[in-house]
């Protein structure tokens, strides 16, 4: 009874037991598992799959580009193409435009163009010393001074702010004063070196305070020959300004205008020195207009000396990067010029 009940549920639901009769009833219960799994195989068999009423036809193309992934048939074009069609032409948007560089409405050559180039000699002749003019004309000290940009003169302020905090008004004048006199000194004692008194400048440093300044630039000065002017006055004749140039010679065999430099911080890079650069370029130019000198300049030096003897960084400018500060310069004595 309880076997017919059971095949009477079965034939509910797959309709038919012909080939369920046909299999011979044994009295183990194996046969009657047989039956169970051999219905649930063929209920799945007649589940319908939903991908077989895609159209195959029409995505076919599809289906190779996804299985197909190891070697694209797209090329640049094609993907301009497919962009051109989902987003539009790109917009032909023309490069930034780069600020342009600022150049000075009086613009005079750092080579004076009209004045003869001698050689310069190698003979033991007394170095150049014109004394500086007092005239009306500005000084280049004094021109860059009244044209600092105003990050310059914040940051100037608040040094001088922190010095006078720590030693007071009185002592960061004494301060500043003692600076002024240790870098004339050292000036005093290379030039005595220049003129062959080399005995007298190291005597005057042994026992004062240029004596880490002189121990300092050492290194240098064997690169250093055939001066042909020391703390001479120059002038522009064209552009109208003056300076005190402080050495003029041969350093490893390029003429150079030297600036001699003392600082109780390292200086080791070019930046470090501010407007110096600016300075030096500011002296070639006058040399070079100057009817005073029978020689022009193309490159320079600055030389930052430390008080407590360790070597010296010398800075060489050369022609190019000499022809960059002197167009820097022009443009701050431009402005100079337009605030008086």
């Amino acid at each position: 009874l309880v076997r017919m009940q059971f095949l009477q549920i079965l034939s509910r639901k797959l309709g038919s037991l012909e080939m369920l009769f046909q299999i011979p009833f044994c009295q183990k219960q194996f046969p009657y598992m047989c039956l169970s799994t051999s219905a649930c195989v063929y209920i799945k068999k007649k589940k319908g799959n939903s991908y077989e009423q895609v159209d195959q036809e029409k995505y076919k193309n599809l289906v190779h580009s996804v299985t197909s992934y190891k070697t694209s048939a797209q090329t640049p074009e094609t993907i301009l193409e497919e962009d051109n069609l989902l987003y539009g032409p790109p917009a032909k948007n023309r490069p930034p435009i780069k600020a342009r560089t600022k150049t000075p409405k009086n613009w005079v050559p750092l080579i004076n163009p009209s004045k003869r180039i001698l050689p310069v000699s190698s003979d033991s002749s007394v170095p150049m010393k014109i004394g500086l003019q007092r005239t009306k004309m500005p000084s280049v000290t004094h021109i860059l001074q009244q044209t600092l940009s105003p990050q310059q003169v914040f940051y100037l302020e608040r040094w001088k702010q922190k010095m006078i905090e720590e030693l007071g008004k009185e002592g960061f004048k004494e301060y500043t004063k003692n600076l002024f006199l240790q870098g004339e000194l050292f000036h005093s004692a290379l030039e005595s070196i220049f003129l062959s008194e080399e005995m007298a400048a190291r005597d005057q440093g042994e026992d004062d305070v240029v004596a880490g300044y002189l121990s300092s630039v050492e290194h240098v000065l064997e690169d250093i020959s055939e001066v042909k002017a020391l703390e001479s006055g120059v002038h522009h004749e064209t552009l109208q300004y003056l300076g005190l140039v402080d050495c003029v010679a041969k350093y490893r065999g390029q003429l150079c205008v030297i600036d001699w430099k003392t600082s109780e911080k390292p200086k080791p890079f070019l930046q470090n020195t501010y407007d110096n650069p600016l300075q030096v370029a500011a002296y070639i130019g006058a040399i070079n207009h100057d009817a005073n000198y029978d020689f022009q300049v193309r490159c320079g030096l600055i030389v930052v000396a430390y008080k407590n003897g360790s070597p010296a960084h010398p800075h060489f400018m050369d022609p190019d990067l000499c022809s960059q500060y002197w167009n820097k310069w022009l443009l701050r004595l431009e402005e100079y010029m337009d605030k008086n």
